[in-house]
């Protein structure tokens, strides 16, 4: 467990000049699903521009957990005419 959250403890420091309490609040969060990703085997960066993408795109609220790391299924990549 140690080893898993060293990469986190190590930035930790950063985050006391996130500017603000809510700054702080902010970075807590993107850490956590971060390190969810990782440990439900989801790459994070692919993860975050998925699901982003799929949220501006209309994605509705009452399917939300769908987009959890641990319920994430990527969609399949279209073909650009």
């Amino acid at each position: 467990v140690e080893r898993a959250i060293r990469p986190l403890a190590l930035t930790r420091k950063n985050a006391l000049f996130a500017g603000s309490d809510g700054g702080a609040g902010h970075w807590a969060v993107v850490a956590s699903l971060v390190e969810t990703c990782k440990l439900n085997g989801v790459e994070p960066q692919a993860y975050l521009t998925d699901v982003i993408t799929r949220i501006v795109a209309g994605h509705p609220q009452s399917n939300i957990d769908d987009l959890l790391p641990w319920a994430y299924a990527p969609q399949p990549l279209r073909a650009v005419a």
